[in-house]
């Protein structure tokens, strides 16, 4: 069972299909698919969570659902079986940003949980609390509330950090309000890239205002050069890290990027000008750069196809590693983060 962004279905399906996968079940940001072979779970730019699925229990009250998913625990793993971790999550029941709805855990998938963990604790979950971030090599037993009385399921063994997450989504508090809602894209950007980012290092953001991944920068105690006509919202403006270029990136002169380890670009323009601005920076003699993370704007996810076109002109510029992937807290739109030494 997999788990996408609303609107990412179509996406997901097709990058399975070629492996021999055959579709099941499916609702919006929610996808089921069976396979004749013992298979690895599938992985793909689109696909934010995977899990074996064990069961689907649907149109019961609470405690009935409850008392069945023990049961169904007892059906399939009769020997016995218990799980490192609890995680209990929504599907996207909207795209995200529409009526600001954002992916992640609810307030009902937190009473689901609670409720579940107590039933599951004596003898199948060994975690204290449901939903904390698991650690790699753990086993996660995943609920997935398809709707609120339409359990799905699964479980899946941890590896990277989205798979550690619940639901994907990557839990954070920030030390004070976020200026916008690009505070949670930089921080899971980061976090999932594996990029050291390290206290004193400088990183310049194309596209920074009105500041909001630039607030999650400076929290992490980094040297922030933001670049924007716009204005910046005056917490960041003021801070004695911070920097504002009010230009455009493709009009300053390269100098400008001598001494920057790292770069992170969100503007509202095509990606293919995004990638001619970058390629300016990262082709120049005096470019010590060591990675980027690029948002790239798809407007459609029919617009998926250009991805590959993107990722052969990062080629060009001889990186390290590439990896592409819709962060959950994404919307049409995906991350690319380039590792160049």
């Amino acid at each position: 069972m997999l788990c996408c962004a609303n609107g990412a279905e179509k996406q997901v399906k097709q990058s399975i299909a070629a492996a021999g996968w055959r579709l099941a079940f499916s609702r919006p940001g929610f996808v089921t698919a069976k396979h004749d072979q013992q298979m690895p779970l599938p992985g793909g730019t689109f696909i934010r969570t995977a899990a074996h699925s064990i069961g689907h229990l649907k149109g019961a009250d609470g405690e009935t659902q409850v008392t069945r998913l023990v049961e169904l625990l007892d059906e399939t793993f009769a020997g016995g079986r218990t799980f490192d971790q609890l995680h209990v999550w929504p599907r996207d029941r909207l795209p995200i940003g529409k009526f600001g709805f954002e992916p992640g855990v609810d307030e009902v998938s937190k009473l689901v949980a609670q409720r579940v963990h107590t039933a599951l604790a004596d003898r199948w979950v060994r975690g204290d609390q449901p939903n904390r971030i698991a650690e790699p090599g753990e086993r996660v037993l995943d609920l997935v509330l398809v709707d609120p009385d339409d359990w799905m399921i699964g479980w899946h063994t941890a590896a990277k950090w989205h798979s550690r997450w619940p639901g994907g989504v990557q839990p954070i508090e920030p030390q004070y309000e976020p200026i916008s809602r690009a505070y949670y894209k930089a921080a899971e950007s980061i976090t999932w890239s594996g990029f050291d980012f390290a206290p004193g290092d400088v990183v310049v953001e194309i596209g920074s205002a009105p500041g909001g991944a630039c607030g999650r920068l400076l929290e992490l105690g980094l040297k922030v050069i933001g670049i924007d006509p716009a204005e910046m919202d005056e917490r960041i403006a003021n801070h004695p890290r911070f920097k504002h270029l009010r230009a455009r990136a493709g009009d300053l002169p390269r100098r400008e990027f001598r001494n920057v380890k790292w770069l992170l670009a969100d503007s509202n323009v095509k990606p293919e000008k995004t990638l001619t601005t970058i390629e300016h920076i990262v082709t120049h003699r005096e470019c010590s750069l060591a990675g980027m993370l690029l948002t790239m704007k798809l407007g459609n996810y029919d617009a998926a196809g250009r991805i590959d076109a993107w990722l052969e002109q990062i080629q060009t510029w001889n990186p390290v590693d590439v990896q592409v992937r819709q962060l959950a807290r994404n919307r049409c739109e995906v991350c690319i983060a380039v590792q160049l030494r």
